[in-house]
């Protein structure tokens, strides 16, 4: 298979949504099909002691969520598919942020009884910015729902983007018949409570009166009434405006019962966009370039807990990756050389002697990394797309075993490393704040670094209300501006000038007095 050949045949895509929407049950399910796994661990059930495969943390067994990304690859029809699994949870947004800058494709999946829910939104704001193509999978049809033109509807109004269905389902929750795929001009009859996949009938003809020896005659009539609405309603499918990210089409199912999983997975192989170009600071990098380049965009540590050790997620944006083959390190400006790299299965790993653009690697890390940093043959590039976002929640953390401060100061380290929260040291009094986009994220590092590390932690309040970034040309007045507000300057992990804000007035002022300062809301500047 030449070069170009491999790069056509990849699919990396991210799966994003709602909590509990079913992300995690949809990609086990598209696992599956792939012949990644065989048996898929039951998500709800406490009975069954089997969890969601891409759900590996200990933390998040016990709660039953997501909290970090998790990746995971397989084969399927020739193609080879990469998926994303994002945490839903919003307090762990900035993981999934940065995960939609190594995708090339989204599916967003929607509960047919909940709708659109915030987080769905928020995660759709990133994906226009980026003009990611979106394939949406209405979910739980199985259940009772709403209407699914309402939810055609919502889905334009609330993600702002046309939608156009290429399957339709048949009744919902207990009068759910099944679903008519008008992407390949199929029927597929549900049975309740079973967890194999019916097979297709095949009806070019709707209105072929055989229609009637598979579903009810009522049911049969809708279909044909709401199909026809469909083709005056909607737009024809244009692959076009699916790939720039203006057209969603949406499937129907239910992947608890893995139903409407494979209509959903062989349309997207077959429109769903292979690697595309990257974005650095000097060029547009395009995957079939010959030389190779990734960027990190997420650091994991302590994967397996029985070795501590810690990964980098590189994502291949061009060229041919080798093992044991030098590379640049673009910030460190050294040469460095990976004897193990890895391919995921969530926490199962295998060794790769090579990958292509669009593959997700694993590099064994020693601290040589934090995200956003680049690799390539020779050539400085930098990635564009991996901020960090100014934290919302703010603790002072403390120790609260003084035998276990050099396993606290390295678990805090590692931690912020992977970038679920950040670091900033007070200049004032050398106290060490962490700041969080979301509550959970406290617990989690809290349990993280006594689970992972051996080392107890204690958070006490601190009343702050925004962490900028600032920076200035004008030497005199950053220097001022330092002295004057000396309680609430602080350094980030990098050594950079965070100014820790108490109130909106207290930032309005201090922008409003310094103009010579800039004061930025992200770290990328």
């Amino acid at each position: 298979m030449t070069f170009k050949d491999e790069i056509k045949r990849r699919r990396t895509f991210a799966i994003i949504s709602h909590p509990d929407a079913g992300k995690t049950t949809l990609t086990e399910k598209l696992l599956l099909f792939g012949g990644a796994i065989h048996v898929a661990g039951a998500v709800k059930s406490n009975k069954i002691k089997k969890t969601a495969t891409s759900d590996f943390m200990e933390i998040e067994k016990q709660r039953g969520i997501s909290v970090a990304t998790s990746v995971m690859g397989f084969d399927y029809e020739g193609y080879k598919v990469n998926i994303l699994d994002t945490p839903g949870h919003q307090d762990f947004a900035e993981d999934t942020f940065r995960t939609l800058t190594a995708v090339d494709s989204v599916i967003v999946v929607v509960d047919v009884a909940k709708g659109v829910e915030a987080q769905t939104r928020k995660l759709m704001e990133v994906c226009r910015m980026r003009k990611t193509p979106v394939m949406v999978f209405v979910n739980k049809l199985d259940r009772p729902g709403r209407d699914p033109f309402d939810i055609l509807d919502e889905i334009e109004e609330e993600l702002q983007i046309k939608v156009r269905p290429l399957a339709w389902p048949m009744g919902s929750g207990t009068e759910f018949n099944g679903v008519y795929n008008i992407f390949e001009e199929n029927l597929y009859l549900f049975t309740p409570n079973k967890q194999s996949l019916e097979e297709g009938i095949e009806f070019k003809d709707i209105n072929d009166k055989a229609l009637m020896e598979h579903i009810p005659e009522n049911a049969a009539e809708s279909l044909r009434d709401e199909l026809e609405l469909i083709q005056g309603v909607y737009p024809e499918f244009d692959k076009e405006a699916y790939l720039k990210g203006e057209l969603a089409p949406v499937f129907f199912g239910s992947a608890l019962n893995n139903f409407g999983v494979r209509e959903l997975l062989h349309a997207f192989l077959k429109i769903a966009p292979s690697p595309r170009p990257s974005q650095a600071e000097s060029r547009i990098v395009q995957p079939d370039e010959d030389k190779f380049s990734g960027f990190v965009f997420k650091i994991h540590a302590n994967m397996d807990p029985n070795h501590r050790n810690r990964l980098a997620f590189v994502k291949i944006c061009s060229g041919h990756f080798q093992r044991n083959t030098n590379y640049q390190h673009v910030r460190l400006g050294k040469q460095m050389k990976f004897s193990s790299p890895t391919a995921f299965m969530a926490e199962k790993k295998s060794i790769i002697d090579e990958a292509f653009p669009g593959d997700i690697v694993g590099i064994p890390d020693s601290g040589n990394f934090k995200i956003g940093d680049s690799l390539s043959e020779g050539e400085v590039l930098n990635f564009k797309g991996l901020p960090s976002f100014s934290p919302e929640l703010f603790r002072y953390i403390e120790n609260a075993d003084p035998m276990k401060s050099k396993q606290l100061a390295k678990g805090i380290d590692q931690l912020m490393d992977e970038g679920v929260a950040q670091l900033f040291t007070n200049q004032f009094n050398g106290r060490k704040i962490i700041g969080t986009v979301g509550q959970l994220q406290f617990e989690v590092i809290e349990y993280r670094l006594l689970h992972e590390y051996g080392a107890s932690c204690r958070y006490e309040p601190i009343n702050l209300y925004k962490a900028c970034w600032i920076r200035s040309t004008n030497k005199a007045q950053l220097e001022d501006f330092k002295k004057r507000k000396v309680q609430f300057m602080a350094k980030d992990k990098h050594g950079r000038d965070v100014f820790l804000a108490d109130s909106s007035y207290m930032l309005q002022m201090a922008q409003e007095s310094f103009k010579d300062i800039e004061f930025h809301f992200t770290s990328e500047f």
